[in-house]
């Protein structure tokens, strides 16, 4: 990774969140906040964005620069830690197999089914009468 910043993107849900990885000494920055005044009193989500530097121990190394839009809190923190391991997985290929390894390279998959026309929700049904 060279000196220029490289915007990587995560996607969880209906989640988006665009990351910047700059050499620094570990502040993580979301949507212009610090990531406890953002995720506030949700030490999961915190603990979620932070896993892909904990893994690789780069915590103090990187400053992170996000902006996230879309979704809940919860998804949101899994765009940001999918969008940070992509970032983190262009410095070296010691660290993309660390960050692989973890699982913090797929993207999750699952998303809110459709509604299906002529049915009240994706999967229920009006109940039947026989007659």
């Amino acid at each position: 990774m060279n000196n220029t910043k490289e915007l990587k993107t995560g996607r969880r849900k209906t989640s988006v969140a665009t990351v910047a990885l700059a050499k620094g000494n570990g502040v993580i920055t979301v949507n212009a906040k610090s990531l406890d005044e953002y995720f506030g009193n949700h030490a999961r989500c915190k603990a979620a964005v932070k896993a892909p530097l904990v893994v690789t121990n780069l915590e103090k190394e990187y400053d992170v620069t996000a902006k996230v839009v879309g979704g809940g809190v919860s998804s949101q923190a899994g765009a940001l830690r999918h969008a940070i391991a992509r970032s983190l997985a262009v410095i070296s290929e010691d660290i993309k197999k660390a960050v692989k390894k973890a699982g913090y390279l797929t993207r999750d998959p699952r998303m809110v089914e459709r509604k299906k026309p002529g049915q009240p929700g994706a999967r229920k049904r009006f109940q039947f009468s026989k007659r």
